[in-house]
């Protein structure tokens, strides 16, 4: 297979994350975490919409009954389609924001967060039920990242960054209960860090290497199947998008990076695609 990496949208997000298909709209939601926007790229039309939020946010997912679910700084809130937002979970917590996020086959919300600082222990996982009924997982997580599931939902898949691992638990769809949290995989200190990640119609994980230049194909085993060498050191996460969700979506940040740095990496903060790269999964609108 030829590797092309296209520049879907040039950008110079601070901190480009959560990239998620749109199966309503076949558009693709991501967002500038630090710039406190969501993005909408229409790639039928090749525009960039920009939505501004209150607060930082660490990913936007689409709704059933329209409109976005977000996972801001102080909470998780209901954005409508006529700009109006409401709380369904608050947790505010001085030092502490919203980080990345998923939606399960049952339209739940699993959500974490992170400290500012990144001290350890400082942020956690937890389960939003569309009622808005939350539950902790993990309440000792530092930097919590890629969430995703297999494609028979028995399996859920986790990145909490500084462990360089990816976890499996066991997973009960029908209770959104996770247990027998283990170790898939590692990942070297030298070959960047796991972030965010999805999960392909095979079962394998895509895993974006910050500092790494990379992401990563994992099999459902934990094997490393592929790497893709992207033109930015800090890729964040990707998906799987398109008509046929064979397009792999890549985010990317320019936080950390020194004007030299920049200078060398001038797609540093913009969305990639690699067309054609895989078949995806189509992802779920939470039932809010």
């Amino acid at each position: 297979m030829k590797l092309v990496v296209e520049v879907a949208v040039r950008s110079d997000a601070t901190l480009g994350e959560g990239p998620t298909w749109d199966t309503s709209t076949s558009t693709l939601l991501w967002v500038d975490i630090l710039g406190s926007a969501v993005h909408r790229y229409d790639p039928g039309r090749g525009s960039d919409d920009v939505l501004p939020t209150p607060q930082h946010v660490g990913a936007a997912k689409p709704r059933a009954a329209g409109g976005l679910i977000a996972n801001l700084r102080d909470g998780v809130a209901l954005l409508d389609a006529d700009g109006g937002q409401r709380w369904l979970v608050y947790w505010e917590r001085e030092g502490v924001r919203g980080n990345d996020a998923a939606v399960d086959a049952a339209g739940r919300l699993w959500a974490g967060t992170m400290r500012y600082d990144a001290a350890e222990g400082g942020g956690w996982l937890a389960r939003v039920e569309p009622d808005g009924a939350a539950k902790l997982l993990l309440d000792d997580v530092t930097i919590s990242n890629g969430i995703g599931w297999s494609p028979d939902n028995t399996l859920m898949y986790y990145i909490d960054t500084p462990t360089r691992r990816v976890d499996v638990f066991d997973y009960d769809l029908s209770t959104g209960t996770a247990s027998n949290r283990r170790p898939l995989c590692t990942v070297e200190d030298t070959e960047g860090s796991p972030d965010g990640m999805c999960v392909d119609a095979d079962g394998c994980l895509w895993v974006a290497l910050w500092g790494g230049y990379a992401v990563r194909r994992y099999t459902p085993e934990g094997k490393l199947d592929r790497e893709v060498s992207v033109p930015v050191a800090q890729p964040t996460a990707c998906t799987f998008g398109g008509p046929d969700f064979t397009d792999l979506y890549v985010t990317s940040a320019r936080e950390g990076l020194s004007a030299e740095q920049l200078a060398e990496q001038e797609l540093a903060g913009s969305l990639l695609v690699l067309p054609g790269f895989g078949v995806g999964l189509p992802s779920t609108l939470f039932a809010g």
